[in-house]
């Protein structure tokens, strides 16, 4: 049901349109300062958003920057909570083929631990048996 004057909670809305999975996480994200209107930051799940809003929504491992296009009276599917807004989010970066391996590390000769041959060739010479 929507609001007098054609507005809505926050946490109701990112919830409605699915950005988040629990209307918890959604206060959670509202009140931890990841949420802006129109540019400004909003820190109360409280606060109301009406249509024409956009809202910037920093979430764990992407941004995501939504205009409200209408408000919801229940949550629904992935394609209805998708006519309650426009996506003007940015492309995604694209991914590359991952961290590139760093260089075998080379060891000059006699540097570092010996090897196990090196040793049974050190005990030999000092006279003990090779395990």
């Amino acid at each position: 049901m929507n609001t007098p004057a054609g507005k809505q909670r926050i946490d109701k809305w990112l919830w409605f349109v699915r950005c988040v999975k629990t209307r918890t996480l959604a206060q959670k994200l509202v009140n931890g300062g990841h949420v802006k209107i129109n540019k400004e930051r909003c820190s109360d799940c409280a606060h109301k958003v009406k249509v024409g809003d956009v809202l910037t929504v920093t979430l764990p491992r992407q941004i995501k920057i939504y205009r409200v296009v209408e408000l919801g009276e229940k949550r629904g599917s992935a394609t209805q909570a998708a006519e309650l807004y426009e996506d003007l989010s940015p492309p995604p970066l694209p991914k590359s083929d991952g961290p590139r391996p760093l260089p075998q590390a080379v060891r000059e000769k006699g540097a570092g631990r010996p090897t196990k041959k090196e040793r049974r060739q050190t005990e030999t010479l000092l006279g003990k048996e090779p395990l």
